[in-house]
Formats: structure tokens, sequence, C-alpha cells
């Protein structure tokens, strides 16, 4: 993966930002979410085309632009603030990154160029019916049947999974070993159910397997690769994170400098300043740690050893910069969308203003990949593998 320098960065980022200020406007965001697939597949089919969204990090073999995953990280921080109805998580964020972890180069050929195009869309199905990731991963039970394999069991808060022509599941073999199978829309055996979330912009489903008829990927055991795309995708969803909250921020000096109140603008009154300032140091934390989750991604594609001096830096890059960036992402965007609405008074709380939008993509976003309770966990357990606690007997 090549990447781009300091200027080519804010190219990209400029011209995502310019793109979706024409493509995803306030008023199309409302339209698609009312719409039962959630995106429009023209808007989706001319980002990947003109701006190569979905293909930014494929290598250019396979239809991709071979970049890394700081550029995407730019793309998903323009998408948050855009609040774009888009499959970008669910094709770009979650199922291409786990393609490109899988040792299955004939699957790479097959479904990545469709992928970049935007002529297929894919979404991976992580979380048990209740929301919760499983340990090794497997969200159902895979079983040989003739030359292929069958599925039984069931996912929940699927992102676009009704409207995805590609499910990537982990699933358990008879051995215990975790492998990742694709299951093609409308096969046998699969039912979708889609949801009513919180969220209206980022539509969501359940799934159900009954002797689904799927295709496995890669001969090895997945659980290394599931971990790593795992770890990929919630860096670029803190990177989406850390984008809405800016745009909340936006939001709230713009009114503050134009609603006035007992004769002047209410943004110069202290209380309204201090509550300013703690948003922007939120945000500007969020988009540190996101952002180098994104170049952790980018540099050490393989982290996941586990092998360390108890050092954050001697840690897996990766794993340790993705749960850091998880937990305070999700936590700083919840903070500023509910301030956002809190500084615009009375009209934050309606339902013609963009503020209640923003807070729930924050609140829905913190639940996707793991809670940030999830996150801290995870941190110490890489502390404690890699440090243990010296015990000492009492005399």
């Amino acid at each position: 993966m090549s990447a781009a320098s300091g200027d080519e960065l804010a190219l990209l980022r400029d011209s995502v930002r310019e793109a979706l200020r024409d493509l995803s406007p306030p008023a199309e965001v409302r339209r698609q979410m009312d719409t039962g697939r959630g995106w429009d597949p023209k808007t989706w089919r001319r980002l990947c085309g003109e701006l190569g969204l979905a293909g930014l990090v494929v290598p250019e073999e396979h239809g991709g632009a071979g970049f890394s995953y700081v550029e995407l990280g730019a793309v998903f921080e323009e998408a948050g603030r855009a609040l774009l109805c888009a499959p970008l998580l669910s094709t770009t964020g979650l199922a291409i990154p786990l393609l490109l972890c899988l040792d299955d180069p004939p699957a790479r050929r097959e479904f990545l160029p469709d992928l970049c195009s935007g002529s297929l869309v894919a979404t991976v199905a992580l979380t048990d019916p209740d929301g919760r990731l499983l340990p090794d991963g497997a969200v159902a039970e895979a079983s040989a049947r003739g030359e292929g394999h069958v599925l039984d069991g069931a996912a929940g808060f699927v992102v676009d999974g009704a409207s995805a022509d590609l499910l990537l599941v982990p699933a358990r073999l008879d051995g215990g070993e975790t492998a990742v199978f694709a299951v093609r829309a409308g096969a046998p055996g699969l039912t979708v159910t889609p949801l009513v979330t919180l969220d209206p912009t980022r539509k969501q489903a359940a799934v159900a397997f009954d002797g689904a008829s799927a295709r496995r990927l890669g001969e090895a055991d997945a659980a290394g690769a599931l971990r790593r795309a795992l770890d990929v995708g919630r860096a670029l969803l803190a990177c989406e994170q850390a984008g809405g909250a800016a745009r909340c921020l936006d939001a709230v000096v713009e009114h503050a400098g134009s609603r006035v109140q007992f004769g002047r603008p209410i943004g110069s009154f202290q209380a309204v300043k201090q509550r300013a300032a703690e948003m922007l140091i939120r945000v500007e934390s969020a988009r540190s740690a996101a952002m180098a989750a994104a170049q952790a991604a980018a540099e050490d594609p393989l982290a996941g050893s586990g092998r360390g001096s108890g050092d954050l830096r001697d840690l897996p890059g990766l794993a340790v910069a993705a749960a850091v960036a998880g937990s305070y992402c999700s936590e700083a965007y919840a903070f500023v969308a509910a301030e956002t609405i809190q500084l615009h008074g009375g009209i934050g709380f309606t339902w013609e203003h963009d503020a209640h939008l923003y807070y729930k993509r924050a609140w829905t976003s913190g639940e996707l990949l793991g809670r940030p309770a999830d996150h801290l966990e995870s941190l110490a357990r890489h502390l404690e593998h890699s440090h243990p606690a010296e015990r000492t007997d009492s005399p």
C-alpha cells in the first residue's frame, strides 16, 4: 500500500467533502433514511466510480487504488461529517478488510473488483441476536454437505444486512475452528429481517441461517484474520465518529455566533465558551485517536502477536490503537452530540433540526463493534498478557 503525502491527503479530504456536499446534503439524508434500503445505488456507484471510495485500499490488480488505511480514514471522517447514507462501513470498513486479511486469492479476484466498482455490496455478520460480539467471532455452526457447507445460527444488527448482495459469516467448524463463509443474498435457508433501530440513517437487519448454503473462504483457521479485520473496522468507525463530532462542533460554533440573547451573541457568554471549549478538546482528541488507529492499520497490518513488555508502545499496534480509539471516540461523539442538542436550545430538540440525527448515530455507532467498556477490557487483557503482575507471598 502506498501512502499519500500531506497535500494529497488534504486534497482527498477536500474532494470527498465537496462531493458529499452535493450528493449527501441534509435533505438527501432525510430522504434516504425513510426508504427501506436506506441508500441510493446510483449514488454509491458514483462515489465508487468517480472517487474510488470503496476500493481505496484494494490493490490495483483487483480494481482498487492501492492506498492505505490513512487515506480511507480521512474518507470515513468526511462521511461521518455528512451522515452519509451508503454501504461504506459494511462494504469498505468490514467486508473488504476481511477479504484482504483472509488467505484466499481466488475469492479476492472474484469479489474485490465488483466491490470496488459498487456493483456488489457486502457486509459481515459479527454479533449474536442480542448484539454481542462472541469470543471466537462465530455467529453460526458450519457443517459439511456434499462439496460445500451449510450454516445454522443467527446474527443480529447486521449493518446493511437487508440490502447486501453478499454476507461474510464467521462460523464454527466441527473441530472448533472459526472459518469465514460467503453467503449470497437469497440463498436457500437464509432469512433476513430488517430491524427498526435508533439510528434511521444506518439500516440494520437480523439474519437467520437454517441450513443456508455457504462457501468457505480460505483454508486455515480464520480467527486471526477476523480479529485483525475487526480492529481495522473499529479504526475506520472511530474516524467516522470523529468526523461526526467535528460537524456537531461546527454547528454549535455557527449557532453561538448567530443566536442573540440580551443584545449579544450567546457565544460571548462564559458558560457557552466553556462548554464549547470542552467539546473542542473532545473532538481534537477523538481525531488524534482515530487517525492513530488508521495509521496503525496502515503500518502494522499483521499486528496481533500479543507479545510485549507491558509498555503500550510494545503491544500489538493495531489492536491497542483500535481499542483506544473505539473507546474514546464512542464516548466523545456521544458527549459532543448531546451538548449540541443542549446548546441549540429549544430548536435542538425538534425533528426538523439535524442534531438528533447525529445524536442517534453517535449512540448506535458506539454499540456496533464493541462498547467502550469492551475496548477497555481488551486493553486490560493486553496489559495483563504482556506484563503479568508479580506475585509475592506475605510473610
